[in-house]
């Protein structure tokens, strides 16, 4: 063979001589768990040809891009099973998303969990056809021919050139570079049996997804992400590489549902939403107020020692406020409409006097800089870390409130920190460590930042101020030694910010605490302060939020504990148990002592035998359980009951104080 039909590849950072024409399937012909190669930074399909001296990685089934291309295919057989099952229904949009895929369809009828039962069962037919998906390279008016029944394909074919732009998941459809259509063909006779315009890539063949797949549930769904278009019914699914993978996953599917704070928050008596009240507007009760509470105060003690002073603010405010700070600008879809007041009609109807905007308050920074503004400053004072767990209202939209984690009114531990130029950067850092060591009291550890930068659409101040702050926080992110992910563009319209990302019990991720460094709201509200020259100059603001607000942390804390909170947290610390009605007085006369020591401590005298008190007292997930008989009584000791069934009897009163006391102090239970 001569060199003039072989070409040089760097395969795997290997150099490795092939023949020209030579595809990634070839190529990789002895791995069976590759899937799609990577091509000088593309995800090509196996079956293409590799170009001379390409870059090329094998992507894995089993890897972030494998797992995507698996669910995308996945999807695709849903979508030729649905119109098998209705021949009617009309393509929508199918990508992959986190853990699974879904695909809209304009039906005549929402579908039934009997139908999704019903197509998993086509599905897998068709994956056992081992069906070949096939990429075709077609110009528009070709794709619009083959199309030409699918009126949302046609409407995609008109956004190929701004599909970024154009709604959620339209790029995965058309977009830069060729318009392209896969077609699923039938191994034997080579038909196409059922095609969909895409950009890939895809799976070699059906037979790789297996029978590790699920459809998990339909939904309604607007047209693009847009209410203002036409509903159409979604259905949700998951692929995984092999049935373990999936029944792993449909196993802490499970776990998370038992552990939603909304069903949890309803079982333990915690909280509520009320109809009443409207949508994202919780209300807590009693236990719930007792576990909030103790997260505040433990909060509040800790910004006392790192020298924060509070501040209280009003809920409503003048929109010129807003105006000053940019939000009415920039913000205005998120905040709740303007209240008209205090206009004065003539009694012919005629204004006599205009009334005013007052809006809800979306942000606590604009009145912390009114405080900062109120009286002169002097450097001596920086830096000034002003801290209120203040009241905001943002309008979201109902569709996405969700329990606590998504409301409409919430309690912000916001802070504000005003320091000078050359504080700022040591500033930040003991404000990320300070953060990082508050969230760890609560029983989160473990991190990674992420970097949010300038939105070029979305933005306020020069390019230069952006560019200072922004370096600035890498180098504090960086310096944490914790992982840094950039997020470009997702910034606010007024400065860069880090956020602390967590993973819970489960390993899903919440982002946390959110760390903003801002020079343009001094700028914009004329912030001043006497420098050591006796020069005016502008101070850097710092915006932190710990929990991001008071009822979001609580709902990811509920389900991380599973509703099982920490001693410390628990709003029931310690229940007493008498073995019989005889020994009520001496468990009383021991909750008494836990009680003087601080302890949130009661005893069970209910009409319930003693095993159902047990029961109860475990599914309200208390700490400790004291039980007491007559050996107890008789020696002046009780028996313990933990949480996990275990059991620690005989042990003297004074000893089981101090134990319980030592635990909630030190937070170690």
């Amino acid at each position: 063979m001569s060199d003039a039909q072989q070409i040089t590849l760097l395969v795997d950072g290997e150099e490795t001589k092939v023949t020209t024409g030579t595809t990634g399937a070839e190529l990789f012909f002895e791995r069976r768990d590759v899937v799609v190669a990577r091509v000088n930074g593309e995800l090509k399909d196996l079956d293409q040809p590799l170009p001379e001296d390409a870059a090329v990685e094998a992507v894995t089934i089993d890897s972030p891009d494998g797992l995507n291309v698996l669910r995308h295919s996945t999807a695709h057989v849903m979508a030729q099973a649905v119109q098998q099952l209705r021949p009617d229904a009309k393509l929508g949009i199918g990508p992959y998303i986190t853990d699974g895929f879904y695909f809209d369809f304009d039906v005549a009828e929402p579908f039934t969990p009997e139908d999704l039962r019903q197509l998993e069962k086509m599905m897998q037919k068709i994956i056992n056809q081992n069906q070949k998906f096939v990429r075709r390279v077609v110009s528009e008016d070709e794709a619009r021919e083959a199309m030409k029944d699918e009126p949302y394909k046609l409407e995609l074919l008109g956004k190929k050139n701004n599909a970024a732009e154009a709604g959620e998941g339209v790029n995965v459809e058309v977009g830069a570079g060729d318009i392209t259509i896969y077609d699923n063909v039938d191994r034997k006779s080579g038909d196409s049996i059922w095609c969909d315009l895409c950009r890939g890539p895809h799976l070699p063949n059906t037979k790789l997804i297996s029978n590790a797949f699920a459809l998990t549930r339909s939904s309604a769904a607007y047209w693009l992400g847009n209410q203002n278009n036409q509903q159409l019914q979604r259905i949700y699914g998951t692929a995984w590489p092999t049935k373990d993978a999936l029944k792993a996953y449909q196993e802490r599917i499970a776990e998370a549902e038992r552990r939603d704070h909304r069903k949890l928050g309803a079982e333990l008596d915690l909280f509520s939403f009320p109809d009443e009240l409207g949508s994202g507007l919780p209300v807590f009760h009693p236990k719930g107020g007792i576990i909030r509470k103790a997260m505040e105060d433990y909060s509040r003690q800790r910004h006392v020692d790192a020298g924060y002073d509070f501040v209280y603010t009003p809920h409503i405010t003048k929109g010129h406020l807003y105006e000053v700070s940019g939000h009415l600008d920039w913000y205005k879809e998120g905040m709740f409409p303007a209240m008209h007041i205090d206009a004065e009609l003539n009694e012919d109807g005629t204004v006599r006097k205009p009334g005013q905007d007052y809006y809800l308050k979306p942000m606590n920074c604009p009145m912390h800089n009114l405080i900062f503004r109120s009286r002169g400053r002097s450097y001596r004072e920086l830096p000034l870390r002003l801290f209120e767990f203040g009241s905001v209202y943002r309008y979201e939209k109902s569709g996405v409130v969700h329990g606590l984690t998504r409301v409409r009114g919430m309690t912000q531990d916001d802070a504000h920190i005003y320091c000078t130029r050359e504080q700022m950067k040591d500033e930040l850092t003991t404000t990320l460590n300070f953060v990082l060591g508050l969230l760890k009291d609560y029983g989160l550890d473990d991190f990674y930042l992420e970097l949010s930068t300038k939105n070029e659409d979305k933005f306020v101040g020069d390019d230069a101020t952006w560019d200072e702050a922004t370096r600035t926080l890498a180098e504090v992110a960086e310096a944490s030694g914790l992982e840094l992910i950039p997020d470009p563009g997702g910034a606010a319209f007024y400065g860069p910010k880090i956020s602390v990302q967590t993973k819970d019990a489960l390993g899903r991720t919440w982002q946390m605490s959110t760390i903003q460094l801002d020079f343009n709201l001094p700028e914009r509200f004329e912030l001043e302060f006497q420098a050591a020259d006796g020069t005016r100059q502008r101070p850097v603001m710092i915006h932190r939020a710990l929990f991001g607000s008071v009822e979001r942390f609580m709902g990811v804390l509920t389900e991380h504990y599973a509703g099982a909170f920490p001693a410390w947290l628990a709003p029931v610390q310690v229940v007493g148990i008498p073995v019989a009605e005889a020994f009520n007085d001496y468990m009383f006369d021991v909750v008494d002592q836990l009680k003087a020591a601080g302890i949130r401590a009661e005893v069970d005298i209910s009409s319930d035998r003693f095993p159902k008190k047990i029961r109860t007292a475990s599914k309200d997930k208390i700490p400790f359980v004291l039980i007491a008989g007559g050996d107890d009584a008789e020696a002046g000791a009780v028996s313990f009951r933990f949480r996990d069934g275990s059991q620690d009897n005989g042990v003297p009163v004074a000893e089981a104080v101090q134990r319980i006391v030592d635990a909630v102090r030190n937070r170690t239970s």
